[in-house]
């Protein structure tokens, strides 16, 4: 059996091995860094993945993985299944199943630790390829449950499931905190493992996945909102599991410096194409100086036009890593910063600013080497009465900015991008990436 594993994040890579293991062919391709398994072949290009193969996986998570699929359908062979495994709302199954072809599709739901099972993690599979797809996981040694209907039916199965799941996950984590902070967590999660069948591996694989994939868990409680919104079913305490889930990720995503190193070795183009043009700041906000980048995180500052009393206020609480973005109503009239400022942020380790508003100076600015995106320039210099606001969301070129969003700028402008979505949207530009210099040298060749 040949066999295609689109992304070698953590599931991919698990089953990846497991298919090796059995002694299939697999291919694999992943735009990052990650290791290759064992006996898999790493793959150059998406399409060379899959061009021979009988089955494809998809596991690039959910943001991308409609983009995946767009990339190698033309390349898939005739009798192919393409069985996507991401965790993703149903409509986003239905347009990859007709991308990839309803007669070869499977919606591949996971029902179960990949970690703990590998390649054998029970699935629930619809979509009209959802019969050789069971024979593929039923080979593979897992419990699979054929539930035939429409692409998306085995998915919204699974987020049936996550509202109960995820909001285990997230009280167990809760509840351990608490106990913690009372001087009694042993004994909080013995109580716990009372109650559960699979008692204290049950507890620790649950609180230990919950930290762990914490941003994906995220995303896939959001889509289970969203699904039972559709049901007419309130979503009282399923919203509450998003949000604990997206604070969580926010936690973990604070030592992840490598994650905003690689989003800024990629085009903001490139991010927003993959985020469907969400969070791209308005073209008014445009950079100071040529050839101006930063990758970071939001600092948020709310200033009345032309007063920046505030935004000295968030300089001051800067961390290093952050990236002012300052709402300032769209005021041209004063500038917010300038060079002097600039300074002072850059010693408290500031990695540039974007300001719906004016700046000043931009010359010293290029010079130092300070990155900086605004509405104008503006040598006038501004008020300091207040009032203002700092770590708020605020409104910038557009787009709602939280406190902690990851903010994304080079020369065409800037996106912000939600932190539990982080991950998500690095694979899914470097998937844009990697599809533009394949159509460009398919154009250069003369056979596009």
């Amino acid at each position: 059996m040949r066999t295609a594993v689109l992304g070698l994040g953590e599931a991919g890579t698990l089953y990846a091995a497991g298919l090796a293991e059995r002694g299939w062919t697999v291919t694999a391709y992943d735009p990052a860094g990650s290791t290759t398994p064992a006996g898999v072949t790493r793959a150059d290009t998406p399409e060379a993945a899959v061009r021979a193969a009988d089955v494809v996986l998809s596991l690039v998570g959910g943001a991308a993985a409609a983009e995946a699929a767009g990339s190698v359908a033309p390349f898939l062979a005739p009798e192919a299944v393409y069985a996507d495994m991401n965790a993703t709302a149903p409509e986003v199954k239905h347009t990859i199943a007709g991308l990839v072809g309803e007669s070869r599709f499977a919606d591949v739901a996971v029902i179960g630790s990949v970690p703990a099972f590998g390649p054998a993690t029970a699935v629930i599979i619809s979509g009209r390829g959802s019969a050789r797809a069971a024979g593929v996981f039923t080979e593979l040694g897992a419990r699979v449950d054929d539930i035939g209907g429409a692409p998306g039916a085995a998915s919204g199965r699974k987020l049936l499931r996550s509202t109960f799941m995820k909001g285990l996950g997230a009280l167990i984590v809760e509840s351990a905190g608490a106990g913690r902070a009372a001087g009694a967590e042993q004994w909080v999660r013995e109580q716990i493992a009372n109650e559960l069948a699979g008692g204290t591996a049950a507890v620790e694989r649950l609180h230990d996945g919950t930290l762990k994939h914490a941003a994906r868990r995220a995303g896939e409680a959001r889509a289970a909102v969203t699904l039972l919104d559709s049901l007419g079913v309130p979503p009282v305490m399923t919203r509450a599991t998003a949000a604990a889930h997206h604070g969580h990720a926010d936690a973990a995503l604070a030592s992840t410096e490598d994650l905003l190193a690689e989003l800024a070795k990629l085009p903001v183009a490139n991010i927003g194409d993959a985020r469907d043009r969400m969070g791209m700041l308005d073209g008014g906000i445009r950079a100071m100086w040529t050839g101006a980048r930063v990758a970071g995180r939001a600092r948020t500052a709310w200033v009345p036009g032309g007063d920046n009393l505030a935004l000295h206020r968030a300089i001051a609480c800067s961390r290093p890593g952050d990236v002012l973005v300052v709402n300032g109503g769209g005021d041209t009239s004063r500038a917010l910063l300038g060079e002097l400022m600039a300074e002072r942020a850059r010693r408290r380790g500031v990695l540039g600013i974007v300001a719906d508003g004016a700046l000043r100076d931009v010359g010293e600015l290029a010079r130092i080497g300070f990155p900086a995106w605004a509405r104008g320039v503006c040598a006038a210099g501004p008020y300091k009465n207040g009032p203002g606001q700092v770590d708020v969301p605020v409104a910038v070129g557009g787009v709602v900015v939280q406190p902690g969003d990851l903010v994304v700028g080079d020369d065409d402008g800037v996106a912000v991008i939600p932190a539990t979505e982080a991950v998500a949207s690095l694979l899914g530009g470097r998937a844009v990436q990697a599809d533009e210099a394949r159509r460009r040298a398919a154009i250069l060749a003369g056979t596009a």
